[in-house]
């Protein structure tokens, strides 16, 4: 899929390895064309940081989408990730439904919430809505606390497959084709991701490092995206994705005072080349 065209619609964090500042430059590295639509603009992310500013889109995204359409611009891979509000829910279909081109792929993440808890700025309205956006999706990749919530199954920190599994049916059973769910944990020394769609459950784990970095489900499932425009295979993207995000990490962990995301940039020509 060389030569396609991503808009990619979240915030933009000004300081802070998350959301565009992570999905606009491994994409890029991929070789794909990768246009940005911000939900919302802030001064820095908003774990780990003070008195962070916050500046809303909304009544901007319209008039940049109805410019779009006058100019006839159109894409051919639409990645949602962090909204923020309901309304943004519906933007993001209309994009859907007036600049794809078609046969277009459509991936949400739909980051919302972690560790069992929605994130403060999100209420069970905003969780209503979201299913509504992944019942249009080719693959969505939440979480397992996000994928709780979309599925209405109770969050447990302690699970075995057969949980695993009833979750990813339900979801796959809500609209998206393909679910591919992050941080799967089935004992105390490994990781990893559950992949579901009409052809069946996988599984791929690798070691766990029990610490965690702001921004790494950004940097996995931008990584993801371009590997599967790259190779067209879900299970090898899954775990190209996952060994990148852990390399991240593990070149980050011994610096204590990076604490707004993991150090992706020296790695990722690397990175690229060895999964063109």
């Amino acid at each position: 899929m060389k030569n396609k065209k991503i808009i990619t619609i979240q915030d933009i964090s000004c300081y802070g390895q998350c959301s565009i500042t992570v999905a606009l430059p491994i994409l890029s590295a991929f070789g794909y064309e990768t246009a940005i639509l911000p939900s919302a603009v802030l001064s820095t992310h908003t774990a780990g940081f003070k008195n962070f500013t916050v500046h809303d889109l909304s009544n901007e995204i319209p008039k940049i989408i109805n410019h779009w359409k006058s100019e006839g611009i159109k894409y051919d891979v639409l990645y949602s990730a962090y909204l923020g509000e309901v309304r943004h829910i519906d933007m993001v279909l209309q994009i859907k439904n007036e600049l794809l081109n078609d046969n277009a792929l459509f991936l949400v993440d739909p980051v919302m919430g972690d560790n069992g808890r929605l994130y403060p700025a999100f209420n069970n309205d905003y969780v209503v809505a979201m299913r509504k956006l992944i019942k249009e999706a080719d693959i969505i990749i939440p979480n397992l606390t996000e994928a709780c919530f979309l599925s209405d199954i109770p969050y447990q920190e302690q699970y075995n497959e057969e949980y695993i599994l009833s979750i990813l049916k339900k979801l796959n059973n809500m609209g998206p084709k393909t679910v591919v769910l992050t941080g799967v944990r089935y004992d105390n020394n490994s990781i990893g991701i559950a992949i579901y769609n009409k052809d069946g459950y996988k599984y791929y784990k690798h070691r766990l490092i029990p610490t965690s970095f702001h921004g790494t489900g950004d940097v996995y499932t931008s990584s993801f995206l371009g590997s599967y425009l790259t190779n067209n295979d879900l299970y090898q993207s899954a775990k190209i994705a996952a060994d990148f995000v852990l390399k991240c990490i593990e070149n980050t962990i011994d610096d204590p005072n990076h604490k707004y995301g993991v150090k992706f940039e020296p790695l990722l020509a690397n990175f690229v080349e060895e999964n063109k």
